[in-house]
């Protein structure tokens, strides 16, 4: 009994070891990249909808108090230094008061500061409401951007994402996002020339930290794809399909990696992501093709050779499957939606 009591340290430290590598593995892959970036310089009362997109947004609260509303939640109070991270685009309202009326955000007045910078005002002629009596407050700054992932929408870790991700809710599991959302702090303060710039670049590292956070520290259901990363010997399994997308997986390849037969195998990938090895494979494939020929233009004929299909029908049927539309369909929208 003290010689196995003794090896139990070792084998939670190698479990440890190997779902930690799993995690890393899937996040290596993972990026963002900011599109696009508004400075709202925003005199109160004022309240701006964001219309639905496709691209994930971002937002960080540099001066004063705001409110935020999805539609069907409740309303979120924002303070400064606050950041949110909207990983599926969905529409919302960001008010300095939740009894004031929206106005979209294409109605504001912007000026261009850079390619991807454009400052936002909400003063003057575009006014949200009328202005309150008295001295004028300062005004709310809120710094809020488009990002765009290189996960195609198939990807499990994208369907898990929630609406949004509060960076503060984040920040005592994971010390580099308060480290990060203070720099964003001290740049916004000091106001120096290319604050913006560093403050976009800024945003980029945050939310990918804000998604790590959120991977590693357990904020989604116990059930699923992030619980067969946490199990080691299933982690990899999951792993190795997303680093080799490419390869023609089967269940006996798949079990030999977990060390188990083939029937427990595939029980123990049911019963734990909710779909055949089989299925998940095929997924995995797909949203990669959907990928390789909506993001890098690849001609579906060669798309289907390197996953080894015998001709662009057989692969052209397979991606329909899986996807609800053909291939060809996506030269028609680049987003692959």
């Amino acid at each position: 009994m003290l010689a196995h009591s003794s090896n139990e340290p070792q084998i939670a430290l190698e479990e440890a070891e190997a779902t930690r590598d799993s995690l890393t593995q899937i996040l290596l892959g993972l990026r963002l990249e900011g599109v696009a970036y508004d400075r709202c310089v925003l005199h109160g009362p004022w309240a701006i909808g964001f219309p639905a997109q496709a691209a994930a947004r971002f937002l960080f609260v540099a001066r004063g108090t705001a409110w935020l509303q999805s539609p069907g939640s409740a309303w979120m109070r924002l303070e400064a230094g606050d950041a949110l991270l909207l990983p599926h685009g969905g529409a919302h309202v960001l008010a300095s008061d939740p009894e004031v009326p929206p106005v979209a955000l294409d109605a504001l007045e912007r000026t261009p500061v850079t390619e991807t910078i454009t400052l936002v005002r909400c003063e003057g002629r575009v006014r949200c409401t009328a202005p309150r009596a008295g001295a004028a407050a300062p005004p709310d700054v809120v710094f809020c951007g488009s990002m765009r992932f290189n996960l195609d929408p198939l990807h499990p870790l994208m369907a898990l994402m929630p609406e949004r991700m509060h960076a503060g809710a984040l920040a005592q599991r994971d010390p580099t996002v308060p480290v990060l959302l203070e720099a964003m702090e001290r740049e916004v303060a000091l106001d120096r020339i290319g604050f913006c710039g560093i403050l976009a670049r800024l945003a980029d590292v945050l939310a990918a930290s804000v998604i790590r956070a959120w991977v590693e520290c357990g904020c989604s259901d116990a059930s699923g794809w992030i619980a067969a990363l946490r199990c080691p010997r299933l982690g990899q399994v999951v792993a190795a399909i997303h680093r080799e997308p490419a390869r023609d997986w089967r269940v006996a390849q798949l079990a030999a990696l977990m060390g188990a037969s083939r029937s427990r195998f595939a029980d123990a990938f049911t019963r734990t992501l909710g779909e055949s090895p089989a299925r998940y494979v095929a997924k995995v494939r797909m949203s990669e093709a959907r990928r390789w020929i909506a993001q890098e233009g690849m001609r579906v004929a060669v798309a289907a050779h390197r996953l080894g299909y015998d001709s662009e029908a057989a692969f052209s049927r397979a991606f329909k499957r899986i996807v609800g539309q053909p291939p060809s369909a996506l030269r028609l929208r680049p987003d692959g939606r």
